[in-house]
């Protein structure tokens, strides 16, 4: 709050010796000493009574219980902090040589799962049946099978079945038949195989 240090201090001294006398000088001192002492205790008088208050209201309960939900041991964030912690530190090449899935945290001693645990018996089994086949003596090759045959291409598809003629009217029935062109139905364009 003020920045007096001690030789501010030492000036204020003497200029108060000067002033007020060698014979008045404890006397105000004995005066500031009491003053001093009634300032702090209505301090401390004042910082009690903003407690109480508080206490009456319920700010202190108030301020625990938010403490407590957003303790990181509540929310569960020491058991996140530790998996990624394991995982960082997790090696997947030791891990594969070994035969662990994957690092045990204190959150589940059991990390591997029942699937987990099932697809690493597959993979050992599999390791296994190819360590066999390698040390196995080799059979000579059989006979060299037929190449495949390639596939029929497939058929066409068969053109529609051409519409029924709408019934004529009269106006129609009265213009001669040879005036009426037949039409080709349509027929779609040919899928290739590509």
């Amino acid at each position: 709050m003020f920045d007096i240090g001690w030789t501010e201090l030492l000036l204020i001294g003497i200029v108060a010796l000067i002033v007020i006398g060698p014979k008045d000088l404890p006397d105000m001192f004995r005066t500031m000493g009491r003053f001093t002492a009634k300032a702090k205790g209505m301090a401390r008088e004042f910082s009690r009574a903003m407690e109480s208050a508080a206490d009456e209201a319920g700010v202190k309960d108030v301020a625990k219980d938010l403490k407590n939900v957003t303790s990181a041991k509540n929310m569960g964030l020491n058991a996140v902090k530790d998996a990624a912690t394991k995982f960082e530190k997790w090696d997947p090449i030791k891990a594969a040589k070994s035969g662990v899935v994957a690092p045990k945290t204190a959150a589940s001693p059991d990390a591997a799962g029942p699937n987990t645990q099932a697809l690493a018996e597959a993979q050992a089994a599999k390791r296994g049946a190819l360590k066999e086949a390698a040390a196995a003596p080799k059979a000579e090759p059989a006979a060299a099978a037929p190449p495949p045959k390639p596939a029929a291409p497939p058929a066409a598809e068969p053109a529609p079945p051409p519409k029924a003629a709408p019934k004529a009217t009269s106006a129609e029935a009265a213009k001669p038949a040879a005036a009426k062109k037949p039409r080709a139905p349509k027929s779609s364009p040919k899928k290739s195989d590509a």
